[in-house]
């Protein structure tokens, strides 16, 4: 189990990983969207890059494709 990455389970079919940043605090926060309703569910908050790449990895999204919301 040594060096595993451990993953996120989500429902890929309803759900999508997302960024909240708040544009009044600056606070971040990884999480999911759901994509019906477009709440958004927080997962953890996070202090820097290396956490939201943490994240990414552990959901199997590329950063690149992760969407921001505010």
């Amino acid at each position: 189990m040594f060096g595993r990455i451990k993953k996120i389970d989500f429902d890929r079919q309803t759900q999508e990983p997302a960024i909240r940043k708040s544009i009044c605090t600056g606070e971040t926060t990884v999480g999911f969207v759901d994509l019906k309703t477009g709440h958004f569910s927080d997962y953890m908050k996070v202090t820097d890059s290396a956490q939201i790449d943490d994240f990414c990895r552990r959901t199997g999204t590329e950063r690149e494709r992760i969407r921001t919301v505010y």
